[in-house]
């Protein structure tokens, strides 16, 4: 990359590229917002936004919503980010002014920042930080008409480098089978949310498998520091990136952050290499130009906490050091379970002699002869948050009662969350959570029953309730 300190036109494709990737991933965040959040979020939902804003100030989760909050007004809000994502999406900031084109972008970070602030556990992912950052990023990467601000570059590169470096040395300070290369001899089958091809991942060779944990290794504590070497070298680290990326996507449902990972990566990669940009681009205005100088100011001072936190004994995973979620520290997987476990929610019409019927949801494993779906990069925030239920209970207990009751109500919002409801006419007169052991078929298994999963009861996570009298789940006795 150039040291030109104000701009270089070699990087304009790579920079349209980014932008419209960048939209597309606001798109599907502002979409999963509008269809998840009144059963989520919601005034009447699982963990409401006016209890939490009633206990916290701006200052602890800034947030328009602080201002007013109703349910019309987050779904404005929400779809108010679907309509500009779109229009980013189609090219409309590029027709602006620079002004204009930082106005326009700067709408979906405030407004996602605003979801993400009073998301509760629903948004405490760290794919949430990372869009919000590369979003904050790009309000400062200006309109097609001028040439890709250079500074604004190596800020995209240092996000990129904290990403996968930070992956690497999470997973390389956490669980021993990183160390020995054996993690992804259970990865594919624990992992949180599987896709239609983990099965097959699994089933892999487990020499196969130790090839790519050091493959992984090489691509998150070495490529990384290949980002800033002059090109062509930092389109060749970009590269090997992307490519482990796909393949991440390949192998697993992680909403958007793959995806996120490789638009970034794009803006790393020698866009003259694609296509040569247009000989009339206009310098970027010098007042820009301080903008620019001012955002790489503060995010050299913020990145004190991260940089701390990576050389520190004590690395944390996925942390904002500020509520703007500005230069955050990130990682994935410091551990790896050896065992799936799955909540399955269950209900019956009949006390007395209960008939138990299964809920099944949209993308987590529940019917062991259905294929896991390809979901990401949606996002599945019921499944997900499900998935660590089944590690404790911890996970759970602020908002797993509430769902049972929900299901005892029949209550048609929750119920939109949920692939097959069992009771369509009629809600149950009692539901129950279990865990159950899962693992996947044996080659020789799946052939024989057609079954993707072998699983058994193991315990029980919430015991029968019924509908109590205040609208709450009671246990029966």
């Amino acid at each position: 990359m150039s040291w030109d300190w104000f701009a270089d036109p070699t990087y304009w494709t790579s920079r349209l590229v980014f932008q419209r990737l960048l939209a597309a991933l606001y798109l599907v965040a502002f979409l999963v917002a509008v269809n998840q959040f009144r059963a989520l979020l919601g005034e009447r939902g699982l963990t409401p936004i006016p209890r939490f804003l009633a206990a916290r100030g701006f200052r602890q989760a800034p947030s328009i919503f602080h201002w007013h909050y109703s349910d019309r007004f987050f779904a404005a809000v929400a779809w108010l980010g679907v309509v500009v994502s779109s229009a980013l999406l189609l090219g409309i900031a590029d027709l602006l002014p620079v002004w204009g084109y930082m106005l326009l972008w700067a709408v979906p970070w405030v407004l996602y920042l605003s979801i993400v602030n009073v998301g509760q556990i629903w948004y405490s992912f760290g794919w949430e930080s990372l869009l919000l950052e590369t979003g904050f990023l790009a309000i400062f990467l200006g309109p097609a008409s001028v040439e890709p601000p250079v500074l604004t570059l190596w800020l995209l590169l240092w996000l990129l480098f904290r990403v996968e470096f930070g992956a690497g040395m999470i997973k390389m300070r956490g669980d021993p089978c990183w160390r020995d290369l054996t993690c992804l001899y259970y990865h594919h089958e624990t992992q949180p949310m599987p896709g239609p091809l983990s099965w097959y991942f699994h089933q892999l060779p487990k020499p196969l498998h130790r090839i790519e944990v050091a493959a992984n290794h090489a691509t998150q504590l070495v490529v990384p520091f290949v980002l800033f070497a002059p090109q062509p070298a930092a389109t060749v680290a970009a590269a090997i990136i992307i490519v482990t990326q796909c393949w991440l996507v390949a192998s697993g449902n992680f909403a958007w952050l793959n995806v996120v990972t490789i638009t970034i990566a794009v803006s790393a990669v020698d866009g003259s290499l694609i296509w040569s940009a247009p000989d009339d681009l206009a310098a970027p205005p010098m007042w820009f130009n301080g903008v620019v100088i001012g955002v790489t100011l503060l995010t050299v001072v913020l990145s004190y906490w991260p940089v701390r936190n990576l050389l520190g004994g004590t690395q944390l995973m996925n942390f904002s050091f500020n509520k703007y979620h500005l230069v955050n520290t990130y990682g994935a997987f410091g551990s790896v379970t050896r065992r799936r476990t799955e909540v399955i929610i269950e209900g019956a019409a009949d006390t007395d002699d209960p008939e138990w019927r299964e809920y099944e949801f949209k993308g987590k494993p529940g019917d062991p002869y259905r294929r896991p779906p390809q979901v990401a990069p949606y996002h599945l925030r019921l499944d997900w948050l499900l998935w660590f239920a089944s590690l404790s209970p911890r996970y759970g207990s602020g908002w797993l009662p509430a769902l049972v009751g929900k299901l005892l109500t029949g209550d048609r919002t929750t119920l939109k969350l949920v692939r097959h409801n069992p009771f369509p006419d009629e809600p149950p007169e009692v539901v129950r959570a279990r865990l159950f052991h899962y693992r996947y078929t044996t080659r020789a298994e799946r052939k024989e029953t057609g079954a993707w999963w072998v699983r058994e009861p193991i315990g029980t996570v919430v015991t029968p309730c019924r509908l109590s009298a205040d609208g709450s789940a009671k246990p029966v006795r």
